[in-house]
């Protein structure tokens, strides 16, 4: 056999020692969608200086209403009469509402009247925009969630006449609302602002085509009309049905909180998220989750490879594949040390005639990348393997265990 031959066939089953693998970061070789309309390049930093790569793809738009004349109307509803309660429901909403009404000269009559009232603020940031306007919130529930903000309103006094004003967050808040003029209430709905489909939704469309075919690790939601807004795009592109399979399977959904998780649940499609609602919290939970659900670490002719989203690490060094040579990898993971037969691997590698030449020239590139041709083995005339090591175990921190 011609040294070149040899090359092309593959080495047989040796080893070598390899040295300590080196540290990456967690999402090093994972790729996160971000639908974030709001503050997605602050969970983008957060998430890429832990390694990942991250597309931006916002599902929707905040369009503020400042000029608008539902929220003028809203407003001098409030102002005609004394109101019972005031439902704050987003930081970012409340402060809209008072600019605009300073734009209006009605700041001052605002703010007396909301300081009058009952003042609930259903999460932290509204809590904080009710106090840098001089005002003060009589209760919040630690859930962040409207549902207990409704709760907390039917467990108390009768409400029957009362005039109770609702900052909407975008979206109309039909339980809320419904259930308490079902009890009698007197509710004005104040829609600050609204939530829009992008100008440009190409990102999206390119981010849900890249969740249906599974090339995505994980994608990350932060507010429940986006996740909304989400599926009803994908529907749109007549790729929901695979875009809710890749989620519910190999795509990772990571929500900030359980009221921006509603869509999704809804769906049966499972989520995660962090014990408290904020971005930090989110990025923190995507740098556990990712790896642990994503992750597999294998040792192989003297090396330890440590497989990714779209990448491999072989002892530290990260190594970004092609989507057929990761791929025909994970193939011959899935069936460490066995033989893959080349007729099993002509489905996953494209080539002219889809003949077993094909699989030879993917398998040639996959060991090039690999950087050692060792660790994909030639079985002469039945396929490949992987030079699986039984006899050592690995953990993800990169240490060898016997």
């Amino acid at each position: 056999m011609t040294p070149a031959a040899a090359r092309a066939a593959g080495p047989t089953d040796q080893s070598s020692p390899a040295g300590q693998p080196e540290q990456l970061e967690p999402l090093a070789g994972y790729t996160i969608g971000i639908t974030a309309a709001r503050r997605r390049k602050e969970l983008g930093a957060a998430l890429e200086r832990r390694g990942a790569k991250v597309v931006y793809a916002p599902a929707i738009q905040i369009v503020p209403l400042a000029d608008d004349s539902e929220l003028l109307q809203a407003t001098e509803r409030c102002l005609a009469a004394p109101l019972d309660v005031v439902v704050a429901t987003t930081g970012i909403g409340f402060r809209g509402w008072m600019d605009a009404a300073e734009a209006w000269g009605l700041a001052e009559k605002l703010t007396e009247a909301v300081d009058a009232a009952t003042v609930l603020a259903r999460g932290p940031k509204a809590r904080g925009a009710i106090r840098a306007g001089g005002l003060r919130e009589t209760w919040s529930p630690e859930s962040e969630s409207s549902s207990e903000v409704l709760d907390y309103l039917m467990s108390g006094d009768d409400l029957s006449g009362k005039r109770i004003a609702v900052q909407l967050h975008g979206e109309p808040l039909r339980d809320l609302v419904d259930t308490l003029r079902l009890a009698g209430a007197d509710v004005i709905e104040v829609p600050v602002y609204r939530w829009v489909p992008p100008d440009d939704p190409t990102p999206l469309y390119r981010l849900l085509d890249t969740v249906a075919t599974g090339g995505l690790d994980a994608v990350a939601f932060t507010s429940a009309p986006a996740a909304a807004s989400f599926l009803q795009t994908a529907d749109q592109r007549d790729c929901g049905p695979a875009v809710r399979a890749a989620l519910r399977g190999p795509v990772l959904a990571a929500c900030v909180g359980p009221v921006t998780a509603g869509p999704l649940v809804r769906e049966d499609i499972p989520v995660v998220q962090p014990a408290r609602s904020r971005l930090g919290a989110l990025a923190r939970e995507i740098v556990e989750q990712v790896p642990a659900r994503q992750g597999q670490v294998v040792p192989a002719a003297g090396h330890l490879l440590d497989v990714r989203g779209h990448a491999v690490a072989v002892d530290g060094r990260l190594v970004p594949l092609s989507s057929a040579s990761m791929t025909l990898l994970r193939q011959l993971i899935a069936r460490p040390g066995q033989v893959v037969s080349r007729r099993d691997l002509l489905g996953l590698t494209p080539g002219d005639g889809g003949d077993e030449h094909a699989v030879e020239v993917a398998v040639g590139r996959l060991r090039a990348a690999l950087g050692d041709p060792r660790i994909v083995l030639t079985v002469v005339k039945r396929g490949y393997r992987l030079a699986y090591e039984p006899e050592r175990a690995s953990s993800r921190d990169g240490h060898w265990r016997y």
